[in-house]
């Protein structure tokens, strides 16, 4: 272990647990905030000798507890029944079935640049700090050129694939073929 690493995390350990489990509300959720401060750690460790970079350690720390229990706090969201109306029967071809075929052509509408960074950051799971080293950018230049991609990804779906956004989630909410020429 790197010296300022293991020096911030005995100095910041428990703060940080605390805040975890501060952030959680009850007791019986004290195994998430010690599984969530040992996903601190891993991430601390993976830093190896660029974490002794970092100009405010403990900030850092704790950007990367919030984060890791918004991650948490999302994957446990309840969840719905479906009404009836909108329940999928096995016979209907899945709605997302439709929009497979569909995804190759959207990409190939795309700039190579645009179509690049969707296939290795979204599809081919390449962090966007890998892509950017890979390509020789800044992370946050790499971070753009995702996004941008994915806004242009967006569009290309609408206009091509007929896809529609739902106004209040910004989700996926169905698709509206576009007329056949």
């Amino acid at each position: 272990m790197v010296p300022c690493a293991l020096q911030a995390w005995q100095t910041y350990e428990q703060e940080l647990h605390g805040f975890l489990r501060k952030r959680l509300h009850t007791d019986h959720d004290a195994d998430t905030a010690e599984d969530l401060l040992h996903d601190v750690f891993l991430r601390l460790m993976r830093q190896g000798g660029k974490f002794c970079e970092v100009d405010n350690v403990r900030a850092w720390l704790f950007h990367v507890a919030r984060n890791l229990l918004i991650d948490h706090q999302r994957r446990r969201h309840p969840t719905v029944e479906l009404p009836e109306e909108l329940a999928w029967e096995p016979d209907d071809p899945a709605p997302v079935d439709s929009l497979v075929a569909c995804l190759p052509r959207a990409l190939d509408c795309l700039s190579p640049e645009d179509r690049d960074a969707l296939i290795h950051c979204d599809l081919g799971g390449l962090t966007q700090a890998e892509y950017a080293v890979a390509h020789g950018l800044s992370l946050p230049g790499a971070k753009s050129r995702v996004q941008r991609a994915r806004a242009r990804l967006r569009e290309t779906l609408v206009e091509c694939c007929g896809v529609r956004f739902d106004a209040d989630t910004g989700q996926v909410c169905c698709r509206v073929p576009p007329p056949q020429p």
